[in-house]
């Protein structure tokens, strides 16, 4: 008693403050107020992501209900009693037994003392318990895939929420250089209209470019936090948005010029959905056989074991061995049974054959894109170099008196348009690397952080 008070005492006082901790919101990741990298976004997923966890907490789950599963096949001790019994001693006849004289009877009462207990262990059931045992085994390997394909496609959300909002922060610096050239071309319009040199129309004009641009900047500012706010959510934690992604790019994936049926091939062997489903074929045949060990007999041994008496310290022991053969009939329930997993077996194979198809429409569709968004950056490169060019001579030919505003407005635009197209031509080629990164069912970059957790 002096030992448990003092220990109730300190759970009780203990309480509270798990409470107030639950209560307390989570500290700031240490990248608010900095920079976030791709590497440091990838390894928060898989500390905070909930699908992740999810996930996790499903595998483990399968893994015990294969435990469950071999349960049976182990030694079962059952029937394990100790009973206390005060009871009168009186003599009852059963039907059928003569009385030569009334038997006297009394009410005095005696103790009684009883422990039972039955060891039993199954021997043989024709792969009833077995088969179902290696199919929960086969069901836990199944998911286990399942959680890597999750790995593979939270991975993916994560990569395509960061390179989006590393491409509004780049559009976000776009629209500051034109906002700054337009400003300038203010100022410069203003002195020109002064002088005489230029027309009214051209003022004007140059201020609407100006407010113009500090619009498309405030679009562009604005579409950048919502995109770290997407980004967040898509790494699984709540935090603010004051913090700044990395200026990297996504690094070639191996093998990205490669034929269709070379990457196909890679993804057969690395698709975890792929090879979820061919454990689950596995695992349907084995139920299956399991399902057909019911048409005949069990076997099983069992040795029960007595300790009784009148008095706690002198009882006796008994014991005996059984062994027993059970054979069940369920009224043809067997055979329906069968015909149910037959036909779960062939839907499952069919749908392993729409998941191989639909990999090779991944893996096509990836490198496809992959290939088309290379020359889409080649091509932004070249047209935003000729568009700066435009932009210069078309400044030079107004600064001199010989161009328009309309032309240089036109110049302006051009060049905007051009570092625009670009910023989304490397948002594409990053996006379609990840999808390729997928396809092929590779986790790319920070493998090794993943595979930490």
């Amino acid at each position: 008693m002096k030992v448990i008070l003092p220990l109730l005492a300190v759970i009780a006082l203990s309480l509270p403050a798990a409470s107030l901790a639950a209560d307390r919101p989570p500290s700031a990741p240490r990248f608010v107020g900095g920079v976030l990298s791709l590497e440091e976004a990838t390894q928060l997923t898989w500390e905070n992501q909930p699908q992740v966890r999810q996930a996790r907490a499903t595998t483990a789950a399968a893994r015990a209900r294969a435990d469950e599963a071999l349960a049976p096949l182990l030694p079962q001790v059952s029937g394990l009693s100790y009973t206390y019994e005060r009871t009168t001693s009186n003599f009852t006849p059963r039907p059928g037994y003569a009385l030569s004289a009334p038997s006297p009877y009394s009410w005095q009462m005696y103790n009684y003392f009883a422990f039972q207990g039955t060891l039993s262990q199954l021997i043989w059931d024709f792969g009833y318990t077995l088969n179902a045992w290696n199919a929960a085994k086969a069901k836990a390997k199944a998911q286990d895939e399942s959680e890597r394909y999750t790995d593979l496609q939270v991975l993916l959300t994560v990569r395509t929420a960061y390179f989006t909002a590393r491409a509004n922060k780049d559009l976000v610096r776009v629209a500051q250089e034109t906002l700054a050239n337009q400003e300038a071309h203010l100022r410069q319009t203003e002195g020109f209209v002064a002088v005489g040199t230029q027309p009214e129309i051209a003022l004007a004009q140059s201020r609407y470019n100006v407010a113009n641009a500090r619009v498309q900047l405030i679009t562009a500012q604005n579409n950048y936090v919502t995109a770290k706010a997407q980004l967040n959510q898509a790494i699984g934690v709540e935090t603010s948005t004051d913090y700044e992604v990395g200026n990297e790019t996504f690094p070639p994936v191996p093998g990205e010029d490669e034929s269709t049926a070379a990457l196909l091939a890679r993804a057969v062997k690395q698709r975890p959905d792929l090879r979820s489903n061919e454990e689950q074929i596995e695992a349907q045949r084995l139920t299956l056989s399991s399902v057909k060990g019911t048409f005949f007999p069990s076997l099983g041994v069992a040795l029960n074991v007595t300790n009784a008496g009148i008095r706690a310290d002198y009882t006796a022991w008994n014991w005996n061995v059984q062994a027993t053969l059970n054979w069940t009939f369920q009224g043809g329930l067997p055979i329906f049974q069968t015909h149910e997993q037959e036909a779960n077996l062939d839907a499952q194979v069919a749908q392993t054959e729409v998941v191989r198809q639909q990999v090779r429409l991944d893996v096509e569709q990836a490198r496809l894109a992959v290939v088309a968004a290379k020359a889409t950056q080649d091509a932004a490169r070249d047209a935003l170099t000729n568009a700066r060019e435009l932009l210069r001579l078309a400044e030079g030919r107004y600064t001199v008196g010989i161009g328009n505003i309309i032309e240089l407005s036109d110049a302006q635009v051009a060049a905007t348009s051009a570092a625009a197209q670009l910023v989304q031509a490397e948002y594409t080629l990053a996006s379609a690397r990840a999808q390729l990164l997928r396809a092929i069912g590779d986790l790319g970059p920070f493998e090794s952080a993943v595979a930490s957790h």
